[in-house]
């Protein structure tokens, strides 16, 4: 009789515990911003110490996002996360894209021109401009959610007419002209308007600028406000596909102002994995891809079985997103594009949101049958859900995990993520 009463007294006390467990999560996700109103919440803390190739350890497992540079802690809640987001992100500029220097409002002039938004940097004595028109909805009512296409929007546009969301497009040959198809006329690092501005950055790769040159449109609708704009600043995504794919994620993890970053086959280098990507067959991975989009010194450092030292891998780029939404779609079509290593980053990912009790800010569809950068309709209600909830507020179910059959089995991502509790 006393052990059945002992017993039953265990099992309420665990259910009890479980309530509470699962009512905090609730009250914390309740309380975690979809997004934020400024580009970089952890600008205030310092930058973490830095090692050459030789001076670190190997890794040759995904690394654990939640662990700080020191070793010595893990980031447990938001305030946390926003520090070691901060270290993540120096570490992506130092050793990857190079830096994305800070602007302050006061050297940002904006204004409209009819329906094109124009943005006038001011650094150092010179003048950079961005301008993009905006397309908006011919029905609803302003301020409009926008969703902003890094050098296109390869989506259907109905996806986004029929929704009364306003579009325009990233330009980002107006900062650095390098592109997928390599070096042109003319061209080389320090030979583009970004270059007049910052000369010292010579060593960068592009999408450290292409990301700075999206904040900057940010902030001249910011300055602008809605009122003049007809934007919500609450309600904007970016999206881009295969080098624009990257460009998005890199855009959206780099200011949290983005509500939503929908990567379309991003491809290596962008949500796959540099470790995992170096077991499979003829993939784009650290040592094959294209050292425009790079600072060259990644492959120098990092390249062939000493990417295992780099200190941390590109779930940890999508986990800057967190706790904003990201949707990741792939394309198994295109060896190229890695999508099984993208399927263990993803996973690996999302971690970071279930810690937080939100891991239905992030989702993956990675689904064969189509040409690249065309989204077949199959593919559709993923991505529309993610639109309904993240920039319009409505009721949707945004946990998407879409992979192909033999994914599970055939790529074990649990092994590549020992510190996942």
């Amino acid at each position: 009789m006393k052990q059945s009463f002992n017993r039953s007294l265990l099992w309420g006390c665990l259910s009890l515990l479980s309530l509470a467990c699962s009512q905090q999560l609730m009250a914390q996700k309740n309380q975690l911003p979809l997004v934020f109103s400024v580009e970089n919440t952890g600008a205030k803390f310092a930058e973490p110490k830095y090692g050459t190739a030789d001076q670190m350890p190997d890794i040759a497992t995904l690394p654990n996002p939640f662990l700080f540079a020191d070793g010595k802690k893990e980031a447990k809640n938001l305030n946390q996360w926003q520090q070691r987001r901060s270290e993540i992100a120096h570490q992506i500029q130092h050793y990857e894209i190079g830096t994305k220097p800070v602007v302050s409002m006061d050297d940002i002039d904006a204004r409209m021109s009819g329906d094109t938004l124009i943005v006038d940097v001011h650094v150092n004595g010179q003048v950079l401009t961005l301008s993009t028109p905006i397309f908006y909805p011919k029905e609803g009512s302003a301020p409009y959610p926008l969703i902003i296409g890094a050098s296109n929007n390869a989506l259907p546009r109905k996806l986004f007419t029929d929704r009364n969301i306003a579009m325009m497009v990233f330009y980002e040959r107006q900062v650095n002209s390098y592109s997928q198809m390599g070096r042109g006329a003319g061209a080389g690092r320090g030979s583009y308007a970004f270059d007049r501005l910052y000369p010292d950055l010579k060593e960068n790769g592009a999408y450290s600028e292409w990301a700075w040159g999206f904040s900057r449109l940010l902030d001249g609708l910011q300055k602008l406000g809605p009122e003049v704009t007809k934007i919500d600043m609450s309600r904007i995504g970016v999206t881009g596909c295969s080098y624009a794919g990257k460009m998005a994620l890199f855009c959206g993890a780099f200011d949290e102002r983005v509500a939503l970053t929908i990567a379309q086959e991003p491809g290596g280098g962008g949500a796959a994995s540099w470790r995992f990507s170096r077991t499979l067959g003829n993939v784009e991975n650290l040592d094959k891809t294209d050292y425009n989009w790079f600072k060259e010194s990644l492959k120098e450092q990092f390249g062939e079985e000493k990417v295992n030292r780099l200190p941390h891998d590109r779930h940890e780029l999508v986990a800057m997103c967190c706790p904003r939404a990201v949707l990741l779609l792939g394309n198994p079509d295109y060896e190229w594009l890695a999508d099984p290593s993208m399927y263990v980053s993803a996973n690996a990912a999302i971690k970071v949101w279930e810690r937080f009790g939100i891991s239905d800010r992030i989702g993956y569809s990675i689904v064969a049958g189509h040409g690249h950068c065309q989204l077949p309709e199959v593919q559709y209600p993923e991505v529309e859900a993610f639109i309904d909830k993240f920039l319009l507020g409505k009721e949707a179910n945004t946990t998407v995990r879409i992979a192909p059959d033999d994914y599970p089995t055939r790529y074990d991502y649990r092994s590549w993520i020992p510190w996942a509790k």
